[in-house]
């Protein structure tokens, strides 16, 4: 059997893991996410932190996978639900696992993903190139596949803040 982990763990191991990165400290890992069937692969370095979803405002005459306004200790972040932009469909705000990745604040800008479901980390060494579809977009530069077979998609945040599509929210 398993151990169970609290998520008050999980976030304060996250936590500490972000900051022995940002010290220069560590091996680098991969935060993994959970969007429908995709499993997708973030470098943890460039994620950002991780919070519990807040109360969201709601913006009139957006795209439908722009979520709203979050107010995260004073400061105003644009959240874009991750799994309706990519066409599967509005994450339940009433999702258990449901958490908002601040991923702008090392481009300069407050934007957060609104992600259904965070799985934890991966060690890159970990994980074998694999198939990767060529009309992905820039921002999934390549596939990974993992000891069990299971595929994951990479997410180039950078490459993601930069594209017209994700950063248009006008309806």
């Amino acid at each position: 059997m398993s151990r169970r982990t609290s998520l008050r763990q999980f976030q304060q191991y996250l936590i500490d893991r972000l900051s022995t990165l940002a010290h220069g400290e560590g091996a680098s890992s991969l935060l993994c996410i959970q969007v429908g069937e995709s499993r997708w692969l973030l470098n943890l370095s460039e994620s950002g932190e991780i919070v519990t979803l807040p109360p969201l405002t709601s913006v009139p005459l957006t795209q439908p996978s722009f979520a709203g306004l979050a107010n995260i200790r004073g400061n105003l972040f644009a959240v874009t639900d991750f799994a309706a932009f990519l066409g599967e469909g509005a994450t339940p705000l009433n999702t258990p696992g449901a958490r908002l990745l601040l991923v702008g604040l090392k481009q300069g800008n407050n934007a957060a993903l609104l992600v259904p479901r965070i799985l934890g980390l991966k060690n890159p060494a970990d994980l074998e190139p694999g198939p990767h579809p060529a009309d992905a977009p820039d921002w999934n530069p390549a596939t990974l596949v993992d000891a069990a077979g299971q595929k994951w998609r990479q997410l180039d945040l950078k490459r993601l803040l930069s594209d017209t599509q994700f950063m248009n929210i006008a309806a």
